[in-house]
């Protein structure tokens, strides 16, 4: 029997997958189960829907219990320029290589499952920053249940691996079924690759999380040619990551994640003005390529956003302050001067 969804349920839907934070998944998830239409052909999505607040509800009171007690959240907010989640099998470097990427002093052992909590540090980029957020290890031996949950507010991946160690394409195999129990599945498409951008089967499902991702071999310097064993791995694991060499020990490939993920992810910085007044070069807004002046307006303030009449831009593809509308697409580079 078709759904029929109705188009408060598709408003609701979209204000789920959009949403940051727990409560606020909360909230739409309520909506969803309030204007879902109530028949048969819905009975399995209004038990996702059911199960999905339950599981969300406990979330939030176990984090209440847990954060009067001064405990770490299980869900980090999202900051900087985007949130990337690194994921993979145990001991495979991932929290040697946070430290070393954001200096978050993240603890680091000759033993699996050190990783315990989600644990943000911030990656910088020329003039901004990346969050990367070091996990617990995605293994049978240990699962995690809000697993899924963390990685929701996560706008890709990078799948850590160590191809030195025996058994890493099983332990791979075993994060890659346990993800996806999860509902989280792992691409290697990512926002600014060329072509078109076929959408992911599981996209169909609501409460699925599809994540760019790229394959980082981990501890290159082990390997006699690292990329070449992680091609093989990729053609196991039946996925074309994008894949990047490193090594904590020697500092292999460590300065190329950040303008890698930078230009993969389709950043685009934005500096503002008032008019009359010079450049904000200090903290640039950040959106992804294809936003226009209207998204930048609505990060500044919802008031300007709503009452935006033009605005003014300055930079290489244009002459300077050109007057433009809320539709005008953004380059990396641009400065806006917004006029409501």
């Amino acid at each position: 029997m078709p759904a029929n969804l109705t188009p408060e349920y598709k408003t609701a839907e979209a204000a789920y997958k959009a949403a940051s934070e727990p409560r606020e998944r909360l909230a739409a998830l309520k909506e969803m189960l309030r204007h879902i239409p109530k028949h048969k052909g819905t009975e399995h999505l209004q038990a996702d829907i059911k199960t999905r607040i339950k599981e969300l509800t406990e979330e939030a009171a176990e984090s209440k219990r847990v954060g009067s007690r001064g405990g770490p959240p299980t869900v980090i907010r999202p900051e900087g320029a985007a949130q990337v989640a690194l994921v993979g099998p145990p001991n495979t470097g991932k929290s040697a290589l946070h430290s070393r990427l954001t200096g978050s002093h993240a603890e680091v052992g000759p033993y699996p499952f050190a990783t315990r909590y989600p644990l943000p540090g911030m990656l910088p980029m020329e003039d901004i920053t990346i969050q990367l957020i070091d996990l617990p290890s995605v293994s049978p031996d240990h699962p995690v249940p809000w697993l899924g949950n963390a990685l929701q507010t996560a706008d890709a991946a990078a799948l850590v691996v160590d191809l030195s160690r025996p058994g890493c394409v099983e332990r791979t195999l075993d994060a890659h079924r346990l993800l996806e129990e999860r509902r989280v599945f792992l691409t290697g498409r990512w926002p600014a690759d060329p072509g078109p951008q076929d959408p992911h089967p599981a996209l169909l499902d609501p409460f699925a999380t599809v994540l760019p991702t790229v394959l980082l071999a981990h501890k290159a310097d082990l390997i006699e040619d690292s990329l070449a064993e992680a091609q093989v791995l990729a053609e196991l694991l039946e996925v074309e990551y994008p894949t990047l060499a490193t090594s904590v020990e020697t500092g292999e490939g460590l300065d190329g994640i950040g303008p890698w993920l930078f230009q993969r992810l389709g950043i685009v910085r934005v500096y503002t003005k008032v008019p009359g007044g010079s450049v904000d070069r200090g903290r640039p807004f950040t959106v992804r390529s294809g936003q226009t002046v209207g998204d930048v307006a609505a990060l500044v303030h919802r008031d300007i956003a709503a009452s935006l009449k033009y605005a003014r831009i300055w930079g290489d593809a244009t002459f300077d302050g050109r007057q433009v509308g809320r539709d005008h697409v953004l380059r990396d580079g641009d400065v806006v001067e917004l006029h409501a």
